[in-house]
Order: structure tokens, then C-alpha cells, then sequence
């Protein structure tokens, strides 16, 4: 099929040209080799089985020697060789030019690794993939453009409609954003992808990712269990407990050893609280969100299916904000968007805050009918008032107030409410 265009093109594009190099990481099959190829004049893939032998000596016994070609060069899954960090960092060095070398990689390095001696900061920036969002993928009509909401929040969005139905929306969530389920495939077929992505990283990248061996039944309990507190502040001990149930003998210490290789595939991509000073630090909750890099995964890893989904809009519902936490973090990249959660012990909460780079940012809520809109609105307008509160108390540290106020929908229909609370269907935004 034809290359569709990433949102990580421009954010790829901007960094080329004020870079040496870029390193593109996230989760293996969001395709960020075929992003890569589109930016590259010359490549080199780590992986490929036929070169493999011959690219990792080459690395072992003169490194620059893989850096020569054209550029930009892309160096496919660098991190098989993570001695060419630093022969690159010393390549952009030595030719003092921008937008030399494409590196991509589906796992984390770890700082302390022996072969890498420099962080390469100001030569080497990243940027982070995720599969597709909706607006990637031709689902979404992106009619309401994120940016341009922040840039003009009083924008008009009064009756714009998407034709994503709650079906739809399900089915998207079970096949998930991987570039491979567009292909010209069954719908059945299109769905055995996130099975299969789960299915590999259990049975090989959990041990691959670092040379430890590891039990691939119990990385599916954890994912399990995972995927049934997707979006929600579980704790680690009851997620142990509901994974000993099965598996007796893990510890905390495996428990945590396992999230954190899931983490370093990109696979779990837990959501950090937000923490402004508008109550006191002990009612303002500090862990977690549980969360995947794709929906798909915790629908694969619970063994649904769009016809279980569909008579349990509930679990749909946990499921629909791990899409529109994926979708927000691709349509806020170029504006250096980062999330987090506000959730206090009275019960007040937005399901994701968006800040971007320049201080900006929007309270939003995931509601995916239109009988928890209320409710939503009713949430964001109280923190928003909290907000005012603390600055009208003669505090000396001010806060700003938020820049949106939004609750994202799995409804057909965009509008304002009056009091200022856009209401925007998942199936009309993009970046």
C-alpha cells in the first residue's frame, strides 16, 4: 500500500534540520523504519539476517566505517551495536552539518551500558512513535485541529460531525494502530495482529530485550493484569495479588522486573499525576495510570473481541481513554505536548492534562456517551475553579488557568457547551 503520512513527519523534519541526528524509539511494528526510509538517502539495517554478522564486526573493529553514505543515513535498530552511539556522536562532531544520521530503535538502552561513553546531548535528540492514531489512519476526518485550538480557543466547532459510530470505534480499538492492519486484509485478519504482537513480545522480546530469560506465562499475567486496571491508579500490590492468584511464588521484586522490561519495549506507558498546589500534597493523588502504547494491546492481552466490547460498553469505556490518551500524544508532538492525570481524594479528577512546551495547557475528560458528559464538565469546571481560588487567595505563586476545558466522545457531534467546555468527538481531531 501506499506510504500514509505520520504526524512524526514533521516532528521528524523539524529536528533533522536543527540536529546531527535523531533517534526515532517506541514500540516495534508503529513503523518507524518505514517513517525513517521516507527521511533517509542511505540505509543500514541492523537487523537484516544475511548482513547481521558482518555489520556487528564491522562494529566491533572500526564503527565509522558503517556511518559512510548518503545522507541523512538511517541505522536500523542501532541498539544491536550500541557502540555506534558514540561513532555517530563523534561523526556529527567531526562534519559539523545537521541532519546526518536516522537512528530507530524498539527498546530502551540503558545510560549505564558499557558501550555508550557520551549522552550525545546537542548532537543526538529523540523523538518518540506510537502507532497510529485515528487521524493517521484515515478514521478520524480531523476537522478540529488540537493546535489550532490552543491557538484560538474560542474557535467555532459548533455542529462539525464524524461518521465513527460507537462500532467502529470498538473495532479500531481491537485492531489497534499498527500500520499492517491496513493492509488490503480481512477484518478478521487485521485483528490477529495485536494477538501476535502480544504473543512475541511474551515469547521472545521479554528475554531478548536484555539476554535474561524469562517466563512467558507470567509476562501475559502481568500484561493481564494490566489490561484489566487499564486507566485507573491500581497499585503494584494488588496487581501482584492478582497475578499471584495464578503464579504464587512472584515477588514484588519479578513483578517490577517484568513492568520494567515491558516498559523499556514501549509496551507499558504508564501516565505520571499532575500535582498543582491547589490542594494539599496528601489529597492529591501522586501514582500512576495504568496505560498501554496502543488499546489493542489490553484487548489482546484480555482476549476480547469487538462483539464482547460491544455488550460491555463499560470496559469499552477504560478502553476508549487508552485510544484518545494514544491519539492525544501523537496530535500534541509538534506542540512538544506531554500528559498527565489530576485526581484528588474528593473525587475531582480530569482524565488527562495536556501541557505543551510553552506553558500552555487543556484539562480533558474521556467520556465515551453523551449521559457522562455532565458529569465530565462538571469536573473540569471545579478544577478550573480551584485553580482561580488559589490565585484569588493572595498565594504568591500564581497558576495558570487552563488554556481548554474539553471532553472527548465517542458521539458523532462537536460543539461548546456554555460554559465554555468543548465537547469533541475522538473521530473529528487531529494534530
Amino acid at each position: 500500500m501506499d506510504y500514509l503520512n505520520r504526524i512524526a513527519d514533521k516532528v521528524l523534519g523539524l529536528y533533522l534540520d536543527a540536529f546531527g541526528a535523531v533517534q526515532i524509539k517506541g514500540p516495534k511494528w508503529c513503523g518507524k523504519t518505514t517513517t525513517a526510509v521516507q527521511h533517509s538517502k542511505s540505509v543500514i539495517k541492523m537487523q537484516d539476517p544475511d548482513m547481521r554478522a558482518g555489520y556487528l564486526s564491522t562494529a566491533q573493529t572500526k564503527p565509522s566505517l558503517l556511518l559512510k553514505g548518503p545522507t541523512p543515513r538511517l541505522i536500523d535498530e542501532w541498539q544491536v551495536a550500541p557502540v555506534l552511539w558514540d561513532s555517530i556522536r563523534n561523526a556529527v562532531d567531526e562534519r559539523g552539518l545537521k541532519g546526518q544520521f536516522i537512528l530507530t530503535g524498539s527498546t530502551v538502552v540503558e545510560d549505564r551500558n558499557n558501550d555508550i561513553l557520551h549522552s550525545g546531548t546537542g548532537r543526538i535528540t529523540t523523538i518518540e512513535m506510537n502507532p497510529m492514531s485515528l487521524y493517521e489512519s484515515k478514521e478520524s476526518n480531523g476537522q478540529i485541529s488540537l493546535k489550532r485550538l490552543f491557538d484560538n480557543p474560542e474557535a467555532d466547532i459548533d455542529g462539525l460531525t464524524t461518521t465513527l459510530t460507537i462500532e467502529n470505534l470498538i473495532f479500531a480499538a481491537c485492531r489497534g494502530g499498527w500500520p499492517a492492519t491496513l493492509d488490503n486484509i480481512s477484518d478478521t485478519a487485521k485483528l490477529l495482529i495485536a494477538k501476535d504482537y502480544v504473543n512475541v513480545i511474551c515469547d521472545e522480546d521479554v528475554s531478548r530485550v536484555d539476554g535474561r530469560r524469562r517466563n512467558p506465562n507470567l509476562a501475559r499475567l502481568i500484561l493481564r493484569s494490566y489490561a484489566r486496571n487499564l486507566c485507573t491508579l491500581a497499585k503494584k500490590t494488588s496487581m501482584l495479588a492478582d497475578v499471584s492468584v495464578e503464579m504464587e511464588s512472584t515477588s514484588m521484586t519479578t513483578f517490577d522486573d517484568y513492568v520494567e522490561t515491558f516498559e523499556k519495549l514501549f509496551v507499558i506507558q504508564d501516565i505520571e499525576a499532575w500535582n498543582p498546589s491547589i490542594r494539599s500534597k496528601t489529597m492529591i493523588r501522586s501514582g500512576k495510570k495504568r496505560c498501554f502504547s496502543d488499546p489493542s494491546i489490553a484487548v489482546a492481552a484480555l482476549g476480547l473481541s469487538p462483539e464482547k466490547l460491544e455488550l460491555d460498553l463499560n470496559t469499552f469505556g477504560f478502553i476508549f481513554e487508552c485510544l484518545c490518551m494514544r491519539d492525544l500524544k501523537a496530535y500534541s508532538q509538534i506542540l512538544g505536548g506531554r500528559l498527565s492525570y489530576y485526581h484528588d481524594r474528593m473525587g475531582l479528577e480530569a482524565d488527562a492534562v495536556l501541557h505543551v512546551d510553552d506553558g500552555r495547557y487543556a484539562l480533558i475528560e474521556c467520556k465515551l456517551g453523551s449521559s457522562e458528559i455532565e458529569e465530565g464538565a462538571k469536573h473540569l469546571i471545579e478544577i478550573k475553579q480551584l485553580i482561580q481560588n488559589h490565585n484569588k487567595n493572595g498565594n504568591q505563586a500564581l497558576l495558570r488557568e487552563p488554556d481548554l476545558l474539553i471532553i472527548l466522545t465517542g458521539g458523532e457531534m462537536a460543539y461548546t457547551r456554555s460554559d465554555g467546555v468543548k465537547i469533541i468527538p475522538i473521530g473529528c481531531l487531529k494534530d
